[in-house]
C-alpha cells in the first residue's frame, strides 16, 4: 500500500448532509412560502360610531370594492384590515391606536384617518415606526410635511377652497362675506378662498367662525346679511352643521335680499344631501368628487359599491378616496417587488398617477399630496333625486401655499 493514508468517511456521512441540506432547504422554501402568503395587515383608524360612522362605513366600502375586484390580494398576498374606532377629532385616542396597531398588531400599513387631529398624531407614530400612512380624508394643509411616511389620497379644504374663489370672481361676484367652523380646516378654507378672491378682484368684506358644537347659526346670519354681500362662501364640516346652516339663511332670507350662497363640497356630501333635501337646490359647490361625476369609471365603481354595501348607501368622496388608497398601494408594491419596507413604499408612491373614478390624480412627488381636477358643482335634482351635477372644472390643483 502507498505511505499515503487514506482516510474514509464515516459510512453514511455524506448521506446525511445532503439530507440535512435538503431538509435545510425545504425549510427555507416553506418560510418564504409561508412568508408570500402570509397577509398584509391594513390598521384602519376611522370614526365607526357616533356622529360620524359614516366615514368609517364608506371607508370600509371603498377598500372592500377595490379588493372584491382584484381577488382579496395585495401584491399577490392575501390582506388584512384591522379596524380601529376613533370617533370624531381625537388625536390622543387615534395616536394610542395607532402605537397599538403598529406594536401588537404588526400591521405593515396605517390609513384612514378621517380627522386632521388625528392624523397628525398618527403621522407622528408612522414616522418613529418607519411605516407607511395613507390619509384617506383627513384635509388640513401640512400633514404631509409633518411625517415623511405619510401620503394622502384624498384632498385638501385648501385645494377645493381656491378654486371657488377665482371662479366667484370670475363670475360677477366682487363682494363676498365668509362664515366657516372655527377649527383647522375651516380656518384653511377661510383663508384659501379669500387668497384666490381677493388676488382676482374681489373683496371680503366680513369674517365669521363659528363653534363645532351645536351652534345657533340665526345671529351669525343676520350679521351676513346686515353686510349685504353678493354672496357668502361657507365651510363646515359633512353632517348636519352644513344643513343647520342652510336652514338658517332659508329663514333670514338670504335669498330674497340677493345674497348667493357658495361653499365647499361638504355642504352638499353625497351621503347626506338626500337628507339636506331641498335646502341645498341650486347651492354652488367645488369639490372633487361627485357621486354623478360622469365617467365610465364612475360609474362602474358607484354600480360596485351597490353591489358591495347595498343600493342605500351613496358612495361619498370617502369611499372613493378609500378605493384609491388601496389602488395606490397596489401600484406601490408592483414598484417595489412586494416589499413592505416603509421607505421603500413610501418612494414608490411619491409620483404615482392612475385614473380614479374621480378622475386623474397624481401624488406629488416631492410633497406626497394629491394632485387632481376640482370641480364647481351646482345641486340639482335628477330622476327624483338630488346630485352635484358638475359644469366647470380647475385641472391639476395642488394643495395652494399658505398665505
Amino acid at each position: 500500500m502507498s505511505s499515503q493514508t487514506v482516510r474514509r468517511r464515516p459510512p453514511g456521512r455524506f448521506s446525511v448532509f445532503v439530507a440535512g441540506g435538503a431538509v435545510a432547504v425545504l425549510a427555507a422554501t416553506a418560510t418564504v412560502a409561508r412568508a408570500a402568503d402570509a397577509p398584509i395587515r391594513i390598521g384602519v383608524i376611522a370614526s365607526y360610531s357616533g356622529a360620524y360612522a359614516d366615514y368609517g362605513r364608506q371607508f370600509d366600502a371603498g377598500m372592500a370594492l377595490w379588493l372584491s375586484e382584484n381577488g382579496g390580494r395585495l401584491a399577490g398576498r392575501p390582506v388584512e384590515i384591522v379596524r380601529r374606532d376613533a370617533p370624531g377629532a381625537q388625536p390622543e385616542l387615534a395616536k394610542r391606536l395607532a402605537q397599538e396597531l403598529v406594536v401588537k398588531d404588526k400591521v405593515n400599513v396605517l390609513a384612514g384617518l378621517d380627522f386632521s387631529p388625528n392624523a397628525f398624531a398618527v403621522g407622528a407614530v408612522a414616522r418613529e415606526a418607519r411605516i407607511p400612512a395613507i390619509v384617506m380624508n383627513a384635509a388640513s394643509s401640512g400633514i404631509t410635511t409633518q411625517s415623511p411616511f405619510v401620503a394622502r389620497v384624498s384632498f385638501t379644504v385648501r385645494q377645493v377652497s381656491n378654486p371657488m374663489g377665482r371662479w366667484a370672481a370670475r363670475n360677477g361676484i366682487t363682494r363676498a362675506h365668509t362664515v366657516v367652523a372655527d377649527y383647522g380646516p375651516g380656518h384653511d378654507a377661510e383663508s384659501a378662498f379669500e387668497k384666490a378672491f381677493t388676488a382676482a378682484g374681489g373683496s371680503v368684506v366680513g369674517r365669521l367662525r363659528v363653534p363645532l358644537a351645536n351652534p345657533d347659526f340665526s345671529a351669525y346670519v343676520q350679521r351676513i346679511k346686515d353686510q349685504a354681500p353678493q354672496a357668502v362662501f361657507f365651510f363646515f364640516p359633512s353632517g348636519g352643521m352644513p344643513r343647520a346652516f342652510l336652514k338658517a339663511a332659508k329663514d333670514r332670507g338670504l335669498e330674497e335680499a340677493g345674497i348667493r350662497l357658495i361653499a365647499t363640497g361638504e355642504a352638499t356630501d353625497d351621503s347626506y344631501l338626500e337628507a339636506t333635501g331641498d335646502l341645498a337646490l341650486g347651492l354652488i359647490t367645488s369639490h372633487h368628487y361627485s357621486f354623478a361625476h360622469d365617467s365610465a369609471k364612475n360609474r362602474a365603481f358607484v354600480d360596485g359599491i351597490a353591489r358591495i354595501a347595498g343600493t342605500t348607501m351613496r358612495p361619498s368622496y370617502f369611499a372613493v378616496a378609500a378605493y384609491d388608497g388601496m389602488q395606490a398601494l397596489a401600484l406601490a408594491l408592483a414598484k417595489t417587488g412586494g416589499n413592505l419596507d416603509g421607505e421603500a413604499v413610501m418612494t414608490a408612491l411619491a409620483g404615482l398617477s392612475f385614473e380614479s373614478p374621480r378622475g386623474p390624480i397624481t401624488i406629488d412627488a416631492a410633497t406626497r399630496d394629491i394632485v387632481q381636477t376640482v370641480y364647481i358643482r351646482r345641486t340639482e335634482r335628477v330622476n327624483g333625486a338630488l346630485v352635484n351635477v358638475e359644469f366647470d372644472r380647475f385641472e391639476a390643483v395642488t394643495d395652494p401655499p399658505t398665505p
